[in-house]
């Protein structure tokens, strides 16, 4: 039998070919497992196989979507450059940084709901804390099927406790997000969570395993047989036999994570971790390639060394292992003790299971058994990557070319805002943030709830702006406009706070891509969300994409989800979407004329809610976005804003103009006396979707500066009417369409979700 020999006479010996079945049933197709045989001149041992499984799936070595992540330009240069950390880091002045990613957890939220939305918030965690950042706030953006079906229901109500267990026990705070609703998400929620952390810009840890010779040392929990797979798992389609994947799902433990936090950054400080990388997907494996990789360097390891939390667990199970709350620190050579001493002192395991090696190889022994020796870069950085067959789907034509004008006028435009109020992706999320502690840590200045969340830096005047967006059904009917709105509306929340856009991290949320429609769906919107994010200077910095999001009944919607960071100078002038009491002048404030406005083309009611809601309809094709007009308007009401001249901004999106006005009456308990204007009927005016438009209010005398402002920028304001009463009155060409209490405005909005669950 022949045999690979390392320096020092160990021999990894050849195995037999191993059978296509079982290499298949790791994700590995016959082209790939031959590639293997390749790269290590041999045929690989099981645990070599299973190295390669993992970090070759699309989950963790992004073989299909690799290619195409290269349009966004800070991604492509941290790609080419072999620098992508585990967060992107943000500068904003002061000596300060952001660290900011967004992760998903969608196909193990599908299975164990709970402890899949748990473990997602755990995880992305990590991804900031090793960067040395403390954690400062976490949102979550969420889709669900309709509340309608108990399997949807038990999926949201189990994926908000998860959330709400882990945030809360873990002490980060979750200060807001997004919960959508539609019947592609069916069996296959989204569970998508980001995370910010605050870190010194020259005390940044990086994830290299530098210095040959220094140890490698394991801490945080022990590893058992939780989560063997689940990269693999998360790489493939959700079938009948999903509940059978229960495994792959880790297990949190969020109290010890609060340890973990405190315990890297205080070992951090020190100066002896030279590199440090969490143990998410893919385990040990992913974590010692990936830090090797890097840094040019190699590793040995022995897993016997590793704390085990269960018994007989073979080479394959540890490396595979993704038991949660650990992390793979590289400790300079002779600082092993005081390293250790941190992580005891917090009650952690800190166990020394190898050394950093300069010779580019991956040594997993099993006590004096070597059972695998592979390149380091071929499992990091040399996952085949694939151009596969794009097509338009069929679809389109259909939905795109849908007559709107045969779409009649509500019989009742007042049962028409109030039902819109309590469709479920609209009404009051107040059901599930109340379950999240938003003020733990006494930094949150904006609760969830409005446009963004706003977080003090202290120490500083300045504070982050955090917002979450995307409109999956606009992406339906048009990938690459929609993926461009949802860009634009992430800028839009942030301008209605105050902040101007810094970055995005993202979430791609698609179908199987090896179907050619799906995989056309997703260049069309990284293209379009590419040009966006150059366009609004707030580059790629992170993030992560998510395929195989489908059951065998549908594939769910291109959901390419925004999370982008803001920046507020003054933290005293932050705005907020509430009207703040009787006789203010509210003001629309559009990057569109007059004559625009009135226009069908650009009133369109595709793909509203308007339509979904009343009508029952996902048709038409999005809102017509300019880009340059929007951040005119962006421009107008940051500047206004830093002036002090303005008492609230609200973002008009889902809902429309009526569905705004009402959520400024309900959330400032006052009433609004509005007069609109339209060519194309009450229903154009009150519920189109049309883009780049923000509600003011304002004291009257400040009026003639918000105009100077507007004038200066090119953009029209339209003064609608003043905050007034217990009413929201709003007519449509001098016709009276909509009268309704604040009260009943606020029973509808609050009352579809928590009477949903309830029952």
């Amino acid at each position: 039998m022949s045999a690979n020999r390392e320096p020092g006479g160990r021999t990894v010996q050849a195995t037999l070919p191993i059978p296509p079945e079982v290499y298949r049933e790791m994700g590995l197709n016959d082209a790939e497992y031959q590639r293997v045989v390749e790269v290590l001149g041999r045929h690989p041992t099981y645990t070599e196989l299973g190295m390669y499984a993992v970090m070759w799936s699309e989950h963790c070595g992004y073989k299909f979507s690799r290619p195409i992540l290269k349009l966004f330009r800070k991604y492509r240069e941290a790609i080419e450059g072999s620098g992508l950390e585990n967060a992107g880091v943000i500068d904003i002045g002061d000596g300060f940084g952001i660290a900011m990613k967004m992760e998903s957890h969608n196909h193990p939220s599908a299975v164990e709901p709970f402890q899949g939305a748990a473990t997602g918030v755990g995880g992305i965690l990590r991804d900031i804390f090793t960067m040395g950042a403390r954690p400062i706030a976490s949102m979550n953006s969420l889709r669900f099927g309709n509340l309608d079906d108990p399997r949807n229901r038990y999926l949201f109500e189990h994926v908000v406790g998860g959330i709400a267990f882990y945030g809360n026990c873990v002490g980060v705070p979750t200060v807001g997000g997004e919960v959508c609703f539609e019947e592609c998400y069916s069996g296959n929620p989204l569970v998508n969570v980001l995370s910010v952390g605050l870190v010194r810009i020259d005390e940044i840890a990086f994830a290299r395993a530098c210095g040959p010779g220094n140890p490698v040392m394991l801490v945080g929990s022990r590893t058992g047989r939780d989560g063997i797979h689940g990269a693999t798992f998360a790489s493939v389609e959700l079938g009948p036999d999903s509940e059978s994947r229960r495994p792959n799902v880790q297990i949190g433990d969020p109290f010890t994570e609060k340890c973990l936090i405190e315990a890297t950054l205080e070992a951090l400080k020190t100066g002896y971790i030279v590199g440090i990388q969490d143990m998410g997907a893919a385990g040990i494996t992913c974590s010692t390639c990936e830090t090797a990789a890097k840094a040019g360097t190699g590793m040995r390891i022995d897993v016997r060394k590793v704390p085990l939390r269960e018994e007989g667990m073979t080479p394959y199970e540890i490396m595979l292992s993704e038991s949660q709350e650990r992390m793979l620190a590289i400790v300079q050579k002779g600082h092993e003790d005081e390293v250790a001493r941190i992580f005891t002192k917090w009650g952690l395991n800190a166990s020394i299971i190898g050394e950093v090696t300069d010779d580019g190889l991956i040594h997993v022994y099993d006590g004096n058994e070597l059972v695998a020796q592979v390149p380091a870069k071929s499992l990091a950085e040399e996952a085949p990557t694939y151009v596969l067959d794009t097509e338009e789907p069929e679809y389109l034509k259909r939905v795109q070319s849908y007559d709107l004008s045969s779409i009649p006028e509500p019989d009742d435009y007042n049962q028409a805002l109030l039902k819109l109020l309590a469709s479920p992706t609209i009404a009051s999320k107040e059901w599930v943030y109340e379950q999240y502690d938003h003020m733990v840590q006494t930094n949150t200045v904006v609760l969830p709830g409005s446009d963004a969340a706003v977080i003090r830096i202290r120490g500083t005047k300045k504070a982050i702006a955090l917002t979450t967006d995307c409109n999956g059904r606009y992406c339906y009917l048009d990938p690459y406009l929609g993926a461009q709105i949802a860009v634009a509306e992430a800028a839009r929340n942030l301008a209605c706070c105050g902040a101007k856009p810094l970055a995005v991290t993202d979430c791609l949320n698609f179908g199987n891509p090896e179907k050619p429609e799906v995989f056309w769906q997703f260049r069309r919107c990284v293209e379009g969300m590419a040009e966006a994010c150059e366009f609004f200077e707030a580059p790629v910095v992170s993030g992560n994409v998510s395929f195989y999001n489908e059951t065998p009944d549908a594939a769910i919607y291109p959901t390419p989800v925004v999370g982008m960071l803001g920046l507020i100078e003054d933290v005293q002038k932050r705005c907020t979407s509430a009207f703040k009491g009787e006789g203010d002048v509210i003001v629309l404030v559009s990057g569109w004329t007059a004559e625009d406005e009135a226009s069908c083309d650009l009133n369109s009611l595709g793909g509203s809610e308007y339509l979904k809601a009343i009508h029952g309809l996902a048709v038409g094709k999005p809102p017509v976005l300019v880009m340059e007009k929007e951040k005119r308007v962006h421009r107008v009401v940051l500047r206004a804003i830093d002036q002090m001249l303005l008492n609230s901004a609200h973002d008009c999106s889902d809902g429309g103009l009526a569905t705004t006005l009402a959520e400024g009456c309900i959330m400032g308990d006052v009433g609004a006396q509005i007069s609109l204007v339209s060519n194309c009927g009450p229903a154009a005016a009150l519920f189109a979707e049309t883009q780049s438009r923000i509600v003011v209010s304002l004291p009257a005398e400040k009026l003639g500066k918000l105009r100077e402002i507007a004038e200066d920028e090119q953009v029209e304001i339209t003064v609608l009417g003043r905050t007034h009463g217990d009413k929201l009155e709003i007519a449509v060409n001098d016709e009276p369409v909509i009268n309704v209490k604040i009260m009943d405005l606020k029973e509808a909005w609050c009352r579809s979700i928590p009477r949903t669950m309830e029952d």
